[in-house]
């Protein structure tokens, strides 16, 4: 149980903040008082019953739907948060942007057709950096922006290649992003989990592939949603007003 208010009076949007690590980011910052825009693509269902929870433990939050990868993605998404801003009588304006949404291609570089590689950069490299590119205007000084990449970026996986190189460019955004925004007093950091228990990774079914990636963390288990909310909420906070343009490990010493 969280036993601060890190977050009172703030707003965030988490994009994918429906399910897995987005859901635990949701939550988290909830809990520590800010009003929480849960971005969904598809799963309606999932993003009302995050909102409920949220709700049910004396939160406030909203569902924002919006479709990634596809044309004028990020200006829906925006346009959805206003109205449902204003529509919770919240003042306009964002103070924390968590950009979590992203899907994996878990195939080796002979497998991916070019209409693999489009998706995956369009949701997850393209949209983010629109996303941010809109956010500009309703960011506030001395907010918080970060991004979700993997440890992928720095431990060669050949299996995942596309997506890794997604990450990378994501990591690339959140130097020149910190660079940019630091006269405005925001921050922006990356948050690098390594392998997590989530929906989005089909391998985890296979038992054998499940021990393996819990052996390669130091502490011999995998990654759990509520492990990255915590680095997420901290990066968010006042605490880590001096941390900008860093890319931090989330996880769990995959392969010290």
């Amino acid at each position: 149980m969280t036993t601060t208010q890190r977050h009172a009076g703030r707003t965030a949007l988490i994009t994918g903040g429906s399910r897995g690590i987005g859901r635990g980011i949701s939550l988290r910052l909830a809990r520590e008082g800010a009003l929480v825009a849960v971005h969904y693509g598809h799963d309606h269902a999932a993003a009302e019953r995050t909102v409920k929870e949220i709700e049910a433990e004396g939160g406030r939050a909203f569902a924002v739907h919006a479709e990634l990868g596809v044309p004028g993605d990020a200006a829906a998404l925006w346009a959805a948060f206003d109205e449902g801003l204003a529509a919770q009588e919240a003042e306009p304006g964002l103070d924390i942007l968590v950009n979590n949404a992203g899907i994996t291609l878990p195939r080796p570089i002979a497998q991916v057709t070019e209409e693999d590689y489009d998706r995956v950069f369009a949701i997850n490299t393209k949209a983010p950096f629109f996303i941010v590119q809109h956010a500009l205007e309703r960011l506030r000084d001395g907010g918080r922006i970060i991004n979700i990449s993997s440890v992928a970026t720095r431990v060669p996986l050949p299996a995942i290649v596309a997506y890794t190189m997604t990450k990378g460019a994501l990591d690339a955004l959140t130097l020149n992003l910190a660079k940019e925004l630091g006269p405005r007093g925001i921050t922006v950091n990356t948050v690098a989990p390594g392998f997590t228990e989530t929906e989005i990774n089909p391998t985890l079914a296979n038992p054998r592939i499940r021990q393996m990636y819990s052996d390669a963390s130091v502490f011999g288990r995998l990654g759990a949603p509520a492990d990255i909310a915590d680095i997420v909420s901290f990066v968010a906070g006042d605490d880590a007003r001096w941390m900008t343009g860093h890319w931090i490990d989330a996880s769990g010493g995959v392969q010290l």
